[in-house]
């Protein structure tokens, strides 16, 4: 009886410790998950060096991170101090009258007639539309604004927050292994469920990372030298919007490219509207069918109105962050449910069907079949 109530009451005191710590962590949330990320990406890379330099961990820890530095930390800083420098410049130049948003709006519509009978015949009004549209890009402008200007003020607490993201980082890139025997040895869900799950959280993370933002960081980045080439404003502005969008499944950046198309069209611009209309259709929007296949696969397992609804979801709760830890709790959550369903009820049923196969596919399986 001692030692139950003893056993308890440690139980009931580790708990009590453990979320105390948790809150003490919770002011440093956003740079221990992309620190846990960034190793986690970039832990081939270490392997690899450990492999050809094996008495020297210390040192292949530091290079490794030398190269996450270079390859995505200044880049990152760089594009982002100029999206929102840019960003804030056109809002600027909207609030002075320079940039006419309203007259542009009216141009596009009487250039096609066709918009206003089509909006009127689902009941929509025009003027209330462009008055929202316009409101919502304000909006928008006033945000990009005011977060440059916080920006500026909170420059300190950006850079010490970097600044523990890659210490961080250092170490969980060289102990990593150690650290996750530890995590499997104390966490008391079982060894084969802890496994899956640390498994689960690598797939996702690898593939909404690695995959989702190359995939979306390529189209941007065409959208923007094609907005450059043909001398549209702001291309860095757009060109980042465009990858924001890209990380939506079933958004995408047309919602972008098209509208500019239809502006150029409108202005008398025929040859760039053509260009630009021929080029997302066939370079831009391709990006997602070569790469996301080869970068991404079906490693999160997830069907798209899942990771839509979880990206956004993401998004509003932490985020630009967000994007990366929706998608990784709704697997976590998928495969918590699946282990349950295993192992409770019995049940081998995926809680996500299997997508059909292809003629093609059944074709293949059935002579595979006849081979058997």
């Amino acid at each position: 009886m001692q030692e139950r109530l003893e056993r308890r009451s440690f139980i009931f005191t580790l708990l009590l410790v453990t979320i105390a710590f948790g809150l003490l962590l919770k002011p440093f949330f956003t740079p221990i998950f992309w620190a846990c990320a960034v190793a986690l990406i970039f832990h081939p890379v270490y392997r690899y060096l450990l492999n050809r330099y094996p008495r020297w961990p210390n040192f292949t820890a530091l290079l490794t991170l030398l190269l996450c530095i270079v390859m995505v930390v200044i880049p990152v800083l760089l594009v982002g101090s100029s999206f929102v420098s840019e960003g804030a410049n056109v809002y600027q130049k909207v609030q002075s009258g320079e940039i006419n948003l309203g007259a542009k709006v009216e141009q596009v519509r009487a250039a096609f007639p066709g918009i206003n009978a089509a909006l009127e015949r689902f009941g929509i009004d025009f003027e209330g539309l462009k008055q929202r549209l316009l409101g919502g890009l304000m909006s928008a402008g006033s945000f990009l604004a005011k977060n440059a200007l916080a920006l500026g003020q909170n420059t300190l607490q950006f850079f010490v927050s970097l600044g523990l993201m890659l210490y961080l980082t250092f170490f969980l890139i060289r102990d990593g292994n150690a650290l996750i025997a530890l995590l499997i040895r104390a966490l008391p869900l079982g060894d084969e469920r802890e496994k899956l799950l640390l498994a689960k959280f690598a797939e996702v993370t690898r593939a909404t990372i690695k995959g989702n933002l190359v995939v979306a960081v390529t189209q941007g980045t065409l959208g923007g030298l094609i907005f450059w080439a043909l001398g549209l404003p702001a291309p860095l502005l757009w060109g980042v919007i465009m990858t924001m969008l890209s990380l939506l499944p079933a958004v995408g950046a047309a919602i972008i490219w098209f509208p500019a198309a239809l502006y150029l069209y409108a202005t008398g611009e025929a040859v760039k509207a053509t260009v630009l209309m021929v080029y997302g259709v066939a370079v831009i929007s391709l990006v997602d069918n070569i790469l996301r296949p080869i970068l991404v696969g079906r490693d999160t397992k997830l069907p798209d109105y899942m990771v839509l609804f979880s990206t956004i979801g993401g998004l509003m709760m932490f985020g630009i962050s967000g994007f990366a830890i929706g998608p990784l709790l709704a697997a976590l959550f998928m495969a918590f449910w699946e282990i349950f369903m295993r192992e409770f009820i019995s049940s081998d049923t995926p809680l996500i069907p299997p997508r059909r196969q292809s003629p093609v596919d059944d074709t293949d399986s059935k002579k595979l079949s006849a081979q058997d």
